[in-house]
């Protein structure tokens, strides 16, 4: 078994494709929670989906959050134990990031130190919010002299 599967916290096997969305079976006991990361090896590249349903107490409904061109019925897939997260701090501050956290603004990585969060992660309360006025300022003059 490669590097990949042996992080995995439990492997399924995908029993169904309709468009993004995607079927995972599971031995039974191991079935994923719902909002849980997949994850899908297909040539050398990394797949991310999420559950979304559970179908029955073995089968996980997913969707693909990303393309689902090429995966077939029994690919293994590796239910990572956790949510979706993504970097948060300083090393984010002026990026573009996409749903799981990869830059797609042509700059450099993200190091992999950085602090993560799940994207389900609660509000701060209101009493941690800052409640100082300030001006937004979007660059675009309409919208800055209606805000």
């Amino acid at each position: 078994m490669n590097d990949y599967l042996e992080s995995a916290t439990h492997i399924g096997k995908i029993v169904q494709i309709t468009g993004p969305v995607v079927d995972v079976v599971f031995a039974r006991g191991e079935l994923p929670k719902i909002k849980e990361k997949l994850t899908v090896s297909l040539q050398n590249e990394v797949r991310t989906m999420e559950v979304v349903q559970h179908v029955n107490n073995q089968t996980a409904r997913c969707v693909m959050l990303g393309a689902s061109e090429g995966l077939s019925r029994n690919l293994s897939v590796c239910a990572t134990g956790e949510p979706i997260s993504v970097p948060v701090g300083e090393a984010v501050l002026g990026r573009v990031l996409n749903v799981l956290g990869e830059p797609i603004d042509g700059g450099i990585p993200i190091d992999a130190s950085v602090e993560r969060h799940s994207i389900y992660r609660s509000a701060p309360n209101y009493a941690e919010r800052s409640t100082n006025e300030e001006i937004l300022e979007t660059g675009i003059k309409v919208i800055d002299l209606l805000a």
